[in-house]
């Protein structure tokens, strides 16, 4: 009896943590759409707001536009004086910040469930009521110029990173970096910065989502209240450059007196999830795990095990974007190892995977590891409004949401030796190599 009382106790409780949270959605009349996950376990909430607009959709010529105004909303509106935003969330005894990205710009704050209306009404002020002084942005335009210069110019492996994304898009605007060029920063000012702000930043260009320990009744009547009033932009839609297609495969070599690591790094132009092909975007995600997801991985297994040519292998794809994806390899070599040797290596796991796909251990494996990180996701509250609002603010729906991990459950071997034969050819690739100076340098870019 205890042993059968203990066993469905168990299996109350496996299904309680793969069980999905309660999602609740809805749109506003100005257009502002919402989204609610219950999550009652504390009484907390993090409420947070989309825009489906990032570096991806700033005018030419002003690269790291959207990443200077996430900065500039943190100022002040008619309302809250200049830099007090924070200083009340923390007050109140909360966390606020905000992130930029290609395709959206969100802003988000995590606090005691009592005063959600406080940061909502907060939000929704500075969403059409920002106020900016030209000493605040000259002084904010310099802490961004900082920003670039301990995160990106003092760092080879961010150049490096720069350099190779700039090579795979040409003509789409996933090429320029989401913190912006440093001789384009060096010109924002506050008529640039304000027009992007009054182009994209209205309700019917934002997601809410508040997650935590709420109810749809009470997060509607809020946003009512609060998001309400304001008035729609009616802004039409703005279509951005595609990429043509690529014809022939890149190559680039960076020499830096800075690095201490050299390593090889292939960069392949993939299909995304926003662009609604579900089936691929999820063998590309099984793909990339069985290829360099931990030491049991293949690169790890054949490179670092087996051949002792490379200390650190990986692989990872990047399905949240709008257009576009990304499909990144890498490799970095033993002491005395040719980047040639790695990258070699890494053509004969992929030209493997191309002829045999995966074994069915490999393919457990990595699906138990997505069921795995599924059960672990919903304990973050804030995981959750993330999930959901970058895939609103790329286009995808609730159900895209929560058909995702199906999607991963049913993918055959056979699909992921499809993607690996189809998608990651050398015409759709640019490789890199990241040396120190006083290498051989007698390799060209070309492409």
């Amino acid at each position: 009896m205890l042993r059968t009382a203990i066993m469905a106790l168990g299996l109350l409780t496996a299904q309680a943590a793969t069980a999905a949270p309660p999602v609740t959605s809805f749109t506003l009349d100005n257009g502002l759409r919402a989204v609610v996950i219950e999550d009652h376990r504390a009484p907390v909430v993090t409420h947070m707001v989309w825009y489906p607009v990032g570096a991806a959709d700033e005018p030419w010529g002003h690269s790291g536009i959207a990443h200077f105004l996430e900065h500039l909303m943190f100022k002040g509106t008619d309302e809250i004086p200049e830099g007090a935003f924070s200083k009340i969330v923390a007050a109140n005894g909360g966390q606020d910040n905000a992130f930029t990205s290609y395709d959206y710009t969100a802003y988000f704050q995590r606090i005691a469930a009592d005063r959600l209306e406080t940061v909502m009404k907060m939000e929704a002020d500075r969403m059409v009521d920002l106020l900016l002084s030209e000493e605040a942005v000259r002084t904010e335009r310099d802490v961004i110029l900082e920003e670039r210069n301990q995160r990106t110019d003092n760092s080879p492996q961010a150049l490096f990173s720069e350099q190779m994304n700039a090579t795979l898009f040409r003509n789409h605007p996933y090429a320029l970096p989401v913190i912006g060029w440093r001789h384009e920063i060096e010109l924002h000012n506050r008529e640039t910065a304000l027009k992007f702000y009054e182009r994209y930043y209205s309700p019917d260009n934002a997601v809410l989502i508040v997650a935590g320990d709420v109810t749809p009744e009470e997060v509607r009547d809020l946003a009512a209240r609060h998001y309400g009033p304001l008035e729609p932009s009616n802004y039409p839609p703005e279509a951005r450059p595609q990429e043509p297609p690529q014809r022939a495969p890149r190559r680039i070599v960076m020499d830096d007196p800075q690095v201490r690591q050299p390593y090889v790094m292939r960069m392949y132009q993939v299909p995304t999830r926003g662009t609604g092909d579900t089936e691929t975007a999820a063998a590309l995600q099984v793909l990339s795990q069985i290829l360099g997801d931990g030491i049991t991985s293949r690169f790890a297994e054949k490179l670092e095990r087996a051949d002792k040519t490379a200390i650190s292998t990986g692989a990872w794809y990047s399905a949240a974007r709008r257009d576009a994806a990304s499909f990144t390899i890498y490799g970095v070599p033993t002491a005395g190892t040719e980047l040639e040797t790695v990258e070699s290596g890494l053509d004969d796991v992929l030209a493997d995977m191309a002829s045999e796909g995966p074994t069915a251990e490999e393919l457990a494996r990595v699906k138990r590891l997505n069921k795995a990180s599924l059960i672990y996701g919903q304990d973050s509250q804030t995981g959750l409004a993330n999930r959901y609002g970058r895939a609103l603010s790329i286009g995808l729906s609730l159900d895209d949401v929560a058909a995702w991990p199906d999607a991963i459950q049913a993918v055959t071997a056979e699909d992921v030796k499809r993607v690996a034969a189809d998608l990651l050819t050398p015409e759709r690739s640019v490789t890199g190599w990241l040396r120190r100076s006083g290498a051989d340098t007698t390799e060209e870019t070309q492409g």
